[in-house]
């Protein structure tokens, strides 16, 4: 097992690095330069984007597919899947399969679903925030209950459920259920039922809520008799890693992070040590080599450095080269 895997698997989760990435409509050589950087990188993840209604993006699911195939280590997941356009139980077959195929190199990140207008011109109907979210801890269930292989299995729910079905097959690991939730609810059941949370990016959670986020999480976790360390805490961060200093960062607001690799380093080192992030994932404004290959050598190392030798927080003064 590589270090890079190791880091990965389900249990307390150790340090984890990756990038995300868009399933937009390009030569297929064009996303395998991409996550052939991440995996040359050294990187653990790729994360894809999920918007089936979205007509300059291809088929998430297929990409994955393509892009497993074609690597050899990095693990990739979709993040988050539309649970609304992709039924529970024919979303764990594929995940199974993708796994399977893969060896083990699938995880899946599944989200309520959000942008509903977009999502019903598919011809599904709306839901309420709650219907959503009940929605999602029913299908939780019922991709469990897919993945472990057995015969004649009755799962009743109100929005999905499974009638004398014969599931499988298993998976080639335990695969994880990262789910993307930012509502009290939803944070709530993560802690409850997941496996990790993949934070929403923060123009749609800011930064100065995912602390809170993070206890929430702890307690629901607490109140299930779980343990909160063994659920993954995965940050996704959107900026650019540039060569000139950028604007201090402040631990609030949305705005993307744009700034030299020393003011990232300290960004990351504020969200493992002081939010307690296990995973941090980038969302470069503008996918390329030169970023993924700037955030895998000069913010990573230095970032794992110093999350080995904590030092005094100065985030909130301001991170410069200076």
């Amino acid at each position: 097992m590589s270090e890079a895997t190791d880091r990965i698997e389900n249990g307390s989760p150790q340090l984890a690095f990756g990038v995300s990435l868009l399933p937009s409509v390009q030569p297929l050589d064009t996303h395998l330069e991409l996550v052939r950087a991440a995996e040359d990188a050294g990187l653990d993840l790729i994360g894809i984007q999920d918007h089936p209604y979205q007509p300059r993006y291809v088929d998430t699911l297929a990409l994955i597919g393509v892009l497993l195939a074609r690597t050899d280590r990095i693990r990739i997941f979709p993040d988050v899947a539309n649970l609304p356009l992709r039924p529970p139980a024919v979303l764990a077959k594929t995940a199974a399969t993708l796994d399977l195929l893969s060896g083990g190199r699938f995880e899946l990140g599944l989200g309520a679903g959000g942008h509903w207008q977009a999502i019903s011109t598919f011809g599904v109907a709306q839901r309420s925030a709650r219907e959503a979210a009940d929605a999602l801890e029913e299908a939780v269930a019922v991709i469990r209950a897919v993945w472990r292989d057995q015969s004649g299995v009755d799962l009743p729910g109100q929005h999905y459920s499974l009638q004398r079905a014969h599931t499988g097959p298993a998976p080639a690991h335990e695969v994880g259920i990262w789910l993307g939730a930012q509502s009290p609810h939803m944070l709530a059941m993560t802690g409850r039922l997941a496996d990790g949370w993949a934070a929403p990016i923060p123009s749609y959670l800011p930064y100065e809520k995912w602390g809170d986020a993070q206890e929430r999480i702890d307690q629901a976790a607490r109140d299930a008799s779980r343990d909160p360390s063994a659920i993954r805490r995965i940050a996704q961060l959107v900026g650019t890693i540039t060569s000139d200093p950028g604007a201090p960062w402040l631990a609030s607001g949305a705005a993307p992070i744009r700034g030299t690799a020393t003011q990232w380093v300290e960004v990351v080192h504020h969200l493992t040590t002081e939010l307690r992030f296990d995973t941090i994932v980038l969302w470069p404004e503008l996918a390329s080599v030169d970023q993924i290959n700037r955030f895998s050598r000069d913010v990573i190392p230095a970032a794992v450095e110093l999350a080995h030798s904590p030092r005094p927080d100065r985030i909130t003064k301001g991170a410069t080269d200076a």
